[in-house]
Formats: C-alpha cells, sequence, structure tokens
C-alpha cells in the first residue's frame, strides 16, 4: 500500500456517466482518494454520506473528492443518485487504481476470509505527492478526520 511522501499513480477510470476522469485532471488542487467495497452496503454508505455532508468545506479547502471501488459504472450511478452525492465516484472492475494503490488485500468478516478492496484514503497534494493516508478506515467519523488533514 503506497504510504506518506510516496508520488500518487496517474489512472483514467469512468465515471458513472462513462465519462473518463484522470488524476491529471486535478492538477494544482488536493485530491481524497478514497477506496470503499461496495456501492451500497452500510459502511460504504456511511462513509460516503460523510463525505457528502462536508462536500463544501472539502471544496473550500480546495479539494476534490474521489471514491473508487471495484463496481460498474451503472451501480455507481444508482448509488450516487440515491444518496445525492456530489463527488466523483469511478469504476475499477480491472483494478488499476486499486492495484496502483495496493488496496487489494485479504480481508476478514464473521470469520471468513476473502480477497477484497481494503477501505482506505489518501490525500494527495496539489504536487501529486500524498500527503496523508489512511490504509484502514472507520466510516462513522472518517470524513471529519480528512477535513482536519485539509
Amino acid at each position: 500500500m503506497l504510504k506518506e511522501g510516496d508520488r500518487a499513480p496517474d489512472f483514467t477510470l469512468k465515471d458513472e456517466k462513462s465519462r473518463s476522469v484522470s488524476m491529471g485532471d486535478f492538477k494544482g488542487k488536493k485530491v481524497v482518494v478514497y477506496f470503499y467495497p461496495k456501492d451500497d452496503t452500510p459502511g460504504c454508505t456511511t462513509e460516503a454520506c460523510g463525505f457528502r455532508d462536508i462536500y463544501d468545506e472539502i471544496l473550500d479547502k480546495g479539494a476534490v473528492v474521489v471514491g473508487i471501488s471495484a463496481d460498474d459504472e451503472a451501480s455507481h450511478e444508482k448509488f450516487k443518485t440515491k444518496y445525492d452525492l456530489p463527488f466523483y465516484l469511478l469504476a475499477d472492475p480491472e483494478r488499476k487504481a486499486i492495484d496502483a494503490f495496493g488496496v487489494w488485500g485479504e480481508k476478514t468478516t464473521a470469520g471468513k476470509s476473502y480477497e477484497g478492496v481494503l477501505r482506505s484514503t489518501f490525500v494527495i497534494g496539489a504536487d501529486g505527492t500524498i500527503i496523508k493516508a489512511w490504509p484502514s478506515v472507520k466510516p462513522a467519523d472518517h470524513a471529519q478526520e480528512v477535513l482536519a488533514v485539509l
């Protein structure tokens, strides 16, 4: 998994409307890239709505939010519409960004081990360097933690 001080990898993924979005689109801005396991599940909804609820404050800090999961564009569109999410949701079913950031790994739920997206967040500075990394995120208060760093 990437860490603070590492250069954020460039990637191009599709958003919920099948538009290409690249890290290069945000040159000169801070970017909050958060990886989450699955659209419209309890923890992922809590995390997304946390970012939604303070999104104007994040914009005021000169940053944008990009959520990435392995879900497809249609799933993202439903999730974004259902919860009125104002930020980018990018589809990564081929795990381009997921693997580049090193956020795919073993997880355990209810005693079962499996591979999946590790809930994690990176704040990337305007110069493309990771200034803060959370390798393991608790969804409830995470948006406020990110805002404090910004």
